[in-house]
C-alpha cells in the first residue's frame, strides 16, 4: 500500500449573529473573522484543500418580509423572498430568529448563508399542496416527485448554519410498518386515518400513497406531473436535497423528521459538513441521515445521527444511469462523528454503480447501531468501491454483524451453511455490471458486543480483495466468516466469542493470511473449506496450534500453511 503524506487543513467555520435594535448582523467571512477549528490530518491520498465558502456581512431578518412567529402561519413567501433578495443583491445572510415558524419549501440560491438562531424551530408544512411535484433524483435515478423541503440546484457559495432546528415533519408523507410499532402505538396510528395494506402490516397516510407503493399497476403509464397528482404522497422528497453544488458549508442545525432521507447532497463539490444533529424516529421508511450521492472533495466531521435507516452513506447512482452519469464518491473526510440508532453506521452502496474511491473515515463511534460498517452491492450494479482507509472505530451492543460485506443485497437469497457459513455460487461472466469492493484497510477496530464480527459474502466472478485489518479487539457471538475474497491480512486479532462456535471460517477465498491471531470462547479456531480455496496461512498467538481445533476440508489441506 502506497501511502503518500499529504495534509488537509478543515476548516469548521462557526458564524455568529447578534441581535438589537430589529438589526441583524452576521460575521463578514470574506475576511474571516470567525473561529476556525483546524485539524491537521495525515491523508494516503492527494487531496486538494476543502473550499469553504464566504458570504458577504449584509443581513436580512426574515422578520422584516412578513414572517410571522409562533403560528401556523406560513412563512414560506418571506423566507424565499429574503433569499432571492440577498442573492440578486450580492449575497450576505440570511436570519431566522428564535421561534417557531411554518413554512413550505425553501430554494436556496446562490451567496447565501440561511443563519438559524438558537431557539428557532422551522417546521414544514404538513399540507402537501405546498409541495410541487417536480422531475427529481431517488436512489440515484431520475424520477418524478414532490419538492424538497430544502432544495437547491445549480447554486455555488451557500450554507445553513446555527443553532435552529428544521423538522421535515415526516410523518404526514411516511408509511409505517406494524412490526416497528408497539401494540398501543399501532392502534392510535390506525384512529389517525390513513390506509393499511392488504395484509394489514403496513399503514398509509392515503389512498393515493397506498396505490403508489401497493399497486403501481394502477398508475399512469407514462407519468406526468399532472396524472401523478392523486398518487403525489406515495413521491415522498428527500428533506434537504442539493443538486450540482459547489463550496456547501452545512454547520450546526439539526436535521429531523424527513419525509424520506434525510440530507442529500448529489453531484456536488467542495462540502464541508460539521457539528451537524440529524435525527428520524427509528421506524421512519427510508429515514437515511446522510446520503453523499457523486460528490467530490469534502469533510464530514463532529456530527451526530440517530435515524430510521443507514446514517452516513456514501453513494454514486444506481444500475445503468449511475455508469453512464460516471461520477464517484470520492476525495472525503469523515470523522469525530458517532452514531445512535441507524440499519448501518458508516454505509457505501448499495446504489454505487458511478464508483467510491479515495475516502479516509477516523474517529466514529456506533451505539446500538444494527450494523458498524457496511458494504452493500448486487450483481446488476457496477462500480468499483477502492482506496477506503477506516481506523479508530468503536462500536457498543450491534445487534448484527460489526463489519459486513454483502455482494447479493436485494439479490436472490442464497443457501449458508449454519455451522461454518460457506456458500457455493455459481460463477457469472464479468461484464461492467459487476461490482468491485477493492483496496480497504481497516485499523483499530473496538467492538464491545455484536452477533458476528466479520462477514464478507464477495461474488465468485469478482471477489472482495485486497482487504487489511489491524489491530482489532471484537467481543461477539459469531466470528469471522469469509467468502469468495482474495488477499485478505489480519494482523493483531482478538477476538472473544461469548457463544461457542469457529473463530474464524474461509471458504472459497484465496491468499489469504492470518497472523498474530487470538480468540477466546470458541470450541473450534479455523474452518477452511471450499472449492476455490487456495493459499491460506494461519497463524496463533497461542504457543501452538491445538489441531482438533481446526479442521480442513481434504480438497484444501494441501493449500493451508499452519505456522506455529
Amino acid at each position: 500500500m502506497k501511502k503518500i503524506k499529504t495534509t488537509i487543513l478543515i476548516g469548521t467555520v462557526l458564524f455568529s449573529a447578534i441581535s438589537g435594535s430589529n438589526k441583524m448582523f452576521a460575521q463578514n467571512t470574506a475576511k474571516p473573522k470567525s473561529t476556525l477549528s483546524i485539524v491537521a490530518t495525515k491523508l494516503p491520498f492527494e487531496m486538494p484543500e476543502v473550499q469553504i465558502p464566504r458570504f458577504k456581512a449584509d443581513t436580512l431578518n426574515i422578520v422584516d418580509f412578513g414572517a410571522i412567529p409562533n403560528t401556523e402561519e406560513l412563512c414560506t413567501k418571506a423566507i424565499n423572498n429574503a433569499i432571492q433578495k440577498c442573492s440578486e443583491s450580492g449575497g450576505g445572510v440570511v436570519v431566522i430568529p428564535a421561534g417557531l415558524w411554518t413554512t413550505g419549501p425553501i430554494k436556496m440560491k446562490s451567496n447565501v448563508n440561511l443563519h438559524t438562531q438558537n431557539g428557532a424551530f422551522i417546521s414544514f408544512t404538513s399540507d402537501l399542496n405546498q409541495y410541487q411535484l417536480i422531475e427529481s433524483y431517488f436512489e440515484g435515478n431520475k424520477v418524478l416527485r414532490c419538492e424538497s423541503p430544502i432544495m437547491g440546484i445549480d447554486l455555488e457559495n451557500i450554507a445553513i448554519t446555527g443553532q435552529g432546528i428544521f423538522d421535515g415533519n415526516g410523518s404526514a408523507w411516511r408509511p409505517v410498518k406494524i412490526g416497528k410499532m408497539t401494540a398501543g402505538q399501532w392502534e392510535e396510528l390506525i384512529k389517525s386515518g390513513g390506509v393499511l395494506s392488504k395484509d394489514g402490516k403496513i399503514w398509509y397516510p392515503s389512498e393515493g400513497a397506498y396505490i403508489g407503493n401497493e399497486e403501481k399497476n394502477k398508475l399512469p403509464k407514462m407519468p406526468t406531473v399532472e396524472n401523478m397528482q392523486p398518487y403525489k404522497q406515495s413521491l415522498r422528497p428527500v428533506m434537504v436535497s442539493l443538486v450540482n453544488c459547489k463550496k456547501l458549508l452545512l454547520d450546526g442545525v439539526t436535521f429531523q423528521n424527513s419525509p424520506a432521507w434525510n440530507v442529500n447532497p448529489l453531484m456536488c463539490e467542495n462540502l464541508t459538513l460539521s457539528n451537524l444533529t440529524i435525527r428520524n424516529p427509528w421506524y421512519s421508511q427510508n429515514g437515511d441521515g446522510l446520503d453523499i450521492e457523486s460528490c467530490r472533495v469534502g469533510t464530514v466531521t463532529n456530527c451526530r445521527f440517530d435515524v430510521g435507516d443507514d446514517a452516513i452513506c456514501i453513494k454514486s447512482g444506481k444500475d445503468k444511469e449511475g455508469r453512464e452519469r460516471g461520477k464517484p464518491s470520492e476525495l472525503f473526510v469523515i470523522k469525530d462523528c458517532v452514531v445512535y440508532h441507524a440499519h448501518g453506521g458508516f454505509v457505501i452502496g448499495s446504489e454505487m454503480s458511478g464508483g467510491v474511491k479515495n475516502l479516509f473515515v477516523k474517529n466514529l463511534t456506533f451505539n446500538g447501531t444494527d450494523c458498524g460498517l457496511r458494504f452493500k452491492s448486487v450483481r446488476g450494479r457496477g462500480g468499483v468501491v477502492e482506496n477506503i482507509w477506516m481506523e479508530d472505530i468503536r462500536m457498543n451492543n450491534i445487534p448484527t454483524d460489526a463489519i459486513n460485506f454483502n455482494l447479493y443485497y436485494f439479490g436472490k437469497a442464497i443457501d449458508e451453511d449454519p455451522q461454518t457459513g460457506e456458500v457455493t455460487v455459481e460463477k457469472m461472466p464479468v461484464s461492467e455490471t459487476t461490482p468491485a469492493f477493492r483496496n480497504m484497510y481497516f485499523k483499530n477496530i473496538y467492538v464491545n458486543g455484536a452477533k458476528q464480527a466479520l462477514k464478507i459474502m464477495g461474488i465468485p466472478e469478482m471477489p472482495v480483495e485486497n482487504l487489511q485489518f489491524k489491530n482489532m479487539i471484537i467481543r461477539s457471538d459469531i466470528g469471522i466468516q469469509m467468502n469468495y475474497t482474495n488477499k485478505i491480512d489480519f494482523e493483531n486479532i482478538d477476538l472473544r466469542l461469548d457463544k461457542p462456535g469457529i473463530a474464524a471460517s474461509i471458504s472459497n477465498s484465496q491468499n489469504v493470511k492470518i497472523e498474530s491471531f487470538k480468540a477466546s470462547g470458541e470450541n473450534q479456531l479455523f474452518w477452511v473449506g471450499g472449492a476455490e480455496t487456495k493459499a491460506i496461512s494461519l497463524q496463533s498467538t497461542a504457543n501452538k496450534i491445538v489441531f482438533d481445533k481446526v479442521k480442513l476440508e481434504e480438497s484444501v489441506k494441501n493449500q493451508v500453511k499452519i505456522i506455529q
